[in-house]
C-alpha cells in the first residue's frame, strides 16, 4: 500500500521527461496571430502594448487616421518659429488681445484694461518686438488709445532706437503713429536725433517715409533744420547765425558768403541716388530739387531735368514745391523731353487734372508744348471723357480755363501763377543776362507774388485783364496758333458748348461751373470762338434766357437763374461784356417784365442792361428801364451814384 501512494504522489508532482518535451515542442503563435487574439499571457500584453505605442488602438486594432500634410507643416512651422523667434509665444498672446482692443464695439473702460494688460506684457521688450509685423500693429493700436503716461513710457523706451526702427518696413508705421501723437517736446527730440541721417535716410526706401512725416508735422524753424543738413554741412556749424527769415537758399549762401560750388556739390551727392532709386514722392524732396534749381549752373540744371523727365515727373507734382519743379522741366526741356512727359500722361490726366497742383502743371503743358497732335492724343481726348465733372470741379476746371483764357489771375491764383512764371536762373534769359551770382535764383516764384490783384468787378470784361504774361515762353509756335489747334482743331470748344448748353442751370448755379461757362459763352478771351462756333454759341445764349423766361416761382427746388447768387451775377457779367447774348436775353425773356425783376439779386441783372457796352442795347431798354429807375423800383448801384 506505501509503494502504491508514493506512485500516485510522483505521477500527480513530477511531470515526466516525455511530458517536459512535449510541452516544450508547442509552437508560440506568430506576433501577426497574437495581434489578432489580443491578451491572455504576458508576452501578448507586452505585444499589445508596443502595437499602441505605435499608433494602433488597442480596443479597435485600428490605426487612427492619419493628418493631413497642411496641418503636419503647419505644426512644424510653428515648432520652428518658436524656436527661432525669441518672442513668439508673446506675439501670439498679444495678437489676441489686439483682435479684442481693435474693436468699434468695445467700451472705453474694457480698451483701456486690454492696452494696459499688453503694454505690461511688452515692457522692456518693445524695441525687440517693434519690427514684427503682428507687434507692429498691436504698438498702432496701444499708442493711439492709451493714455498719455503710457504713451510717453512707450516713448522714452523707442528714443535709443529711432534711426534703426525707420529703417524697418514694419516698425517705421509704428513711428508715424508715435509722431502723430507726440506732444513738442517728443517731436522736438525726435527731429534732434535725425541730426546726421537725414540724407541716409532720405536714399532709404522706408526712412525716407519717416523723414517726410517728420517733416510735414514740423514748424519752421524744424524744417530748415531738417534742409539745411542736406544743403551743406557747414550750415549746421552755423546754425546760431541763421533765422527762418532766411528761408531761400540763396539768402542762406550770400548771408554766410559760402561758395555755390561747394553747396551744389554737396547736394548733388544727396540727390543723385534718390534719384537714381526713384524716390521722388516725398514734399522734402521737392523742396531740395527747387532749392537745387535755383543756384544750379547750366549743365547740372540739364542733367536734373533730363533725368525727371519721364515716369518720375508724375509722382511729384502732388505737392506745391513738385508742381514748381514739374512746371520749370516743361519750360525748359527740348521738345523730346516735352513729348516724354506728355506720353507719360497718358491713363493719369482726370487724376492729374483733379489735383490741386498738378492740375497747374498740366495747364503748364497745354500753353508750352508745340506738338498739338500728341497734346490732342493724349490730354484733350482723356479731358473730353468727363468733361462736366471737371467744369465742376476747383482744380479740374484750371486746364480748361487756361485754353479760354490764358494766365488769368482771377482763376489761376498767385500760386496757380506761380507755378506757371517758374524759371530757372541759369536758363532763362534772364539769368543769362545776369552774372553767375547769388542774385540770379532770386527769380524762381517771385513773379506773381508782384502781380496786381484782380477782384470780381474789374475781370468782368472779356480782354486781357487779370492776365499775366510769362516772363520765359520757349516754343517755336505761336502761342494763339497753339490754343486755337487745341481749342478749336481738337473739338474740345465745340463739347465744352454742347456740355454748357445740356447743364446751363447747373452751370450758372455752380460756384466753379459758371466760370467756364461766361467764358464759352462770351466766345473765350480775344473771342475765338465765335468765328467757328457762331451757331453754336448762339443756341446757349438761347438756352440761357429760355431758363431766364420761366415763372419766378416755378419750381421750388431750384431757385430762379435771376434770384441765385452765383447765376445772377454770371448773368450780369454776360449782359455787360456780350452784347449778342444782351439782346438774345432782352428779347427771350424780360421785355414787358422788368418791373417783376427790379428788386433783389435780379435786379443787378436788370440794371446790367444800362451798362452794356454796346450803346444800342442801352438805347434799346432805356424807355423800359428809367420809369422804374424814376419809380425807385431799380435801384442804382453805390458805385454809379457814386460816379
Amino acid at each position: 500500500m506505501a509503494a502504491i501512494k508514493r506512485k500516485r504522489n510522483a505521477a500527480t508532482t513530477t511531470p515526466s521527461e516525455k511530458e517536459k518535451k512535449n510541452k516544450n515542442n508547442i509552437a508560440k503563435p506568430s506576433a501577426k496571430q497574437r495581434l489578432k487574439t489580443g491578451g491572455g499571457d504576458g508576452t501578448k500584453l507586452r505585444d499589445s502594448k508596443t502595437t499602441q505605442s505605435q499608433g494602433y488602438d488597442a480596443k479597435t486594432n485600428q490605426a487612427p487616421p492619419k493628418k493631413s500634410a497642411s496641418r503636419l507643416s503647419k505644426e512644424m512651422a510653428e515648432a520652428r518659429k518658436k524656436k527661432r523667434k525669441r518672442h513668439y509665444s508673446l506675439q501670439q498672446e498679444l495678437a489676441l488681445l489686439w483682435e479684442k482692443m481693435r474693436r468699434h464695439d468695445i467700451s472705453k473702460e474694457e480698451r483701456s484694461k486690454l492696452i494696459s494688460d499688453a503694454l505690461q506684457k511688452m515692457k522692456g521688450k518693445i524695441p525687440e518686438i517693434a519690427g514684427s509685423h503682428v507687434s507692429s500693429r498691436v504698438l498702432q493700436t496701444c499708442v493711439k488709445y492709451c493714455q498719455p503716461s503710457e504713451r510717453n513710457s512707450v516713448y522714452e523706451e523707442l528714443r535709443p532706437h529711432f534711426i534703426g526702427l525707420a529703417r524697418n518696413t514694419y516698425a517705421v508705421h509704428l513711428l508715424k503713429k508715435m509722431l502723430d501723437n507726440a506732444d513738442k517736446k517728443q517731436l522736438q527730440a525726435f527731429i534732434s536725433s535725425l541730426q546726421g541721417h537725414v540724407a541716409p535716410l532720405l536714399r532709404h526706401l522706408v526712412g525716407s517715409a519717416v523723414v517726410e512725416h517728420a517733416f510735414n508735422l514740423a514748424n519752421g524753424a524744424q524744417k530748415q533744420s531738417l534742409l539745411l543738413e542736406i544743403y551743406s554741412s557747414e550750415f549746421q556749424l552755423f546754425k546760431s547765425m541763421i533765422s527762418t527769415k532766411e528761408g531761400r537758399l540763396q539768402d542762406l549762401i550770400s548771408k554766410l558768403s559760402l561758395k555755390k560750388s561747394s553747396v551744389l556739390e554737396r547736394m548733388s551727392s544727396v540727390l543723385q541716388p534718390v534719384l537714381k532709386k526713384g524716390l521722388v514722392d516725398h514734399s522734402i524732396l521737392h523742396k531740395v530739387l527747387l532749392e537745387y534749381l535755383s543756384i544750379a549752373n547750366k549743365s547740372s540744371a540739364t542733367d536734373v531735368i533730363l533725368q525727371l523727365s519721364g515716369p518720375l515727373l508724375v509722382r511729384m507734382i502732388h505737392t506745391r514745391d513738385g508742381s514748381k519743379v514739374g512746371s520749370l522741366c516743361v519750360k525748359h526741356g527740348s521738345a523730346k523731353e516735352r513729348k516724354k512727359i506728355v506720353k507719360v500722361m497718358k491713363g493719369h490726366v482726370q487724376k492729374v487734372a483733379h489735383d490741386q497742383y498738378g492740375s497747374m502743371v498740366l495747364a503748364c503743358i497745354l500753353s508750352l508744348v508745340d506738338d498739338t497732335k500728341i497734346l490732342t492724343k493724349v490730354v484733350i481726348r482723356e479731358l473730353q471723357t468727363n468733361l462736366k465733372d471737371l467744369i465742376l470741379d476747383k482744380n479740374g476746371r484750371r486746364p480748361i480755363l487756361q485754353l479760354l483764357h490764358p494766365k488769368s489771375q482771377r482763376y489761376c491764383g498767385v500760386d496757380g501763377l506761380a507755378v506757371l512764371n517758374e524759371s530757372i536762373p541759369s536758363l532763362s534769359n534772364v539769368g543769362c543776362e545776369q552774372s553767375d551770382g547769388v542774385s540770379n535764383g532770386s527769380s524762381i516764384g517771385n513773379e506773381a507774388l508782384n502781380a496786381p490783384k484782380v477782384t470780381d468787378e474789374e475781370t468782368h470784361d472779356s480782354g486781357t485783364s487779370g492776365t499775366i504774361q510769362h516772363a520765359v515762353e520757349k516754343g517755336t509756335k505761336a502761342p494763339s496758333k497753339r490754343r486755337f489747334e487745341l481749342l478749336v482743331d481738337s473739338g474740345l470748344a465745340q463739347s465744352l458748348v454742347d456740355t454748357c448748353i445740356a447743364s446751363c442751370g447747373e452751370l450758372l448755379r455752380s460756384n466753379f461751373g459758371k466760370d467756364v461757362l461766361y467764358e464759352v459763352a462770351t466766345g473765350a478771351a480775344g473771342g475765338v470762338l465765335w468765328e467757328p462756333l457762331a451757331d453754336s454759341l448762339t443756341a446757349l445764349h438761347e438756352a440761357i434766357a429760355n431758363l431766364g423766361a420761366l415763372p419766378k416761382f416755378g419750381s421750388p427746388e431750384e431757385e430762379h437763374i435771376f434770384e441765385n447768387f452765383h447765376s445772377s451775377r454770371t448773368i450780369r457779367k454776360l449782359v455787360m461784356d456780350c452784347p449778342s447774348f444782351a439782346q438774345v436775353l432782352w428779347k427771350l425773356a424780360l421785355v414787358g417784365k422788368c418791373n417783376m425783376w427790379a428788386q433783389g439779386h435780379s435786379g443787378k441783372v436788370i440794371y446790367a442792361f444800362l451798362e452794356c457796352s454796346d450803346p444800342e442795347i442801352r438805347d434799346m431798354v432805356k424807355p423800359e428801364l428809367e420809369p422804374l429807375i424814376d419809380a425807385g423800383m431799380l435801384k442804382i448801384p453805390d458805385k454809379q451814384l457814386e460816379q
